[in-house]
């Protein structure tokens, strides 16, 4: 199947590794070009050369916890390569931690990460696209089922969920599709940090492939295929949608 991603551009916001570093990979591949951001200057720019340098991809140095970062990525799409057709909206996951324990500080600052900047960057890519375009944001299963120990991620990502699906009723009349992409156990740095906290990475690991239907863990790869056809002209009726990549570990429809 041709997505129709050739000569696209899109902003992919996390870009420099895990899910977003493996979109971005499948969304050149298919021909488009895009803008990655990340907090790491030295990390965003080698990732940007390896996708094959500036005819492919640029590197800037965003922290979507900052106001002026979004603005900052729509305008290098722009720069670079003279307009934009979409994004892919990832932001690393708050700190573990209980309900109970974490404290108000960490609160603060995963909001200001994970929920205002999905949403400082989703109005600006917003106003930068014509008629028509195609906004994924990187969620978790958390959305529909909390994960132990993530009690930020749990209270944070379903209320972007709802924020996503409500971008999709607004934006729907400009021909501009907004989804949820709900990530379950892949293979990432952030999958092992988290099974190492757990004081057996060998164990935690046995644990989640026993619950996952499909007995593994994902490879970032096949997240990947599916984020760029949902972000992608082929996906053209589809939006305000949750889409589990998760190996049928949710229970839930």
């Amino acid at each position: 199947m041709d997505l129709g991603l050739a000569g696209r551009v899109y902003v992919v916001s996390g870009g420099s590794r895990g899910l977003g570093r493996a979109t971005a990979e499948v969304l050149v591949a298919e021909g488009a070009r895009v803008v990655l951001g990340a907090r790491d200057q030295a990390r965003v720019e080698r990732a940007a050369q390896e996708l094959g340098g500036a005819a492919h991809a640029v590197g800037v140095t965003a922290d979507l916890g900052t106001a002026a970062a979004a603005q900052r990525l729509v305008e290098a799409a722009h720069t670079a390569y003279g307009g934009l057709d979409g994004a892919l909206i990832s932001v690393g996951g708050p700190p573990p931690g209980t309900a109970l324990d974490s404290d108000e500080d960490a609160w603060r600052t995963g909001f200001e990460s994970v929920f205002l900047g999905a949403l400082r960057l989703t109005r600006h890519v917003a106003g930068a696209l014509g008629d028509g375009g195609s906004i994924a944001y990187v969620l978790s299963s958390s959305v529909r089922s909390p994960i132990a120990g993530l009690a930020i991620s749990n209270g944070l990502r379903p209320g972007l969920a709802g924020l996503a699906k409500t971008f999709a009723d607004e934006l729907g009349p400009r021909g501009i599709r907004v989804n949820g992409l709900l990530p379950g156990r892949v293979a990432t740095g952030r999958t092992a940090e988290l099974d190492r906290a757990t004081g057996d990475e060998e164990a935690a690991r046995s644990r989640s492939h026993a619950a996952i239907p499909l007995g593994r863990y994902g490879d970032p790869a096949e997240f990947g295929r599916v984020a760029a056809f949902v972000l992608s002209p082929a996906a053209s009726y589809l939006t305000g949608a949750m889409v589990p990549v998760d190996g049928g570990a949710l229970r839930t429809w």
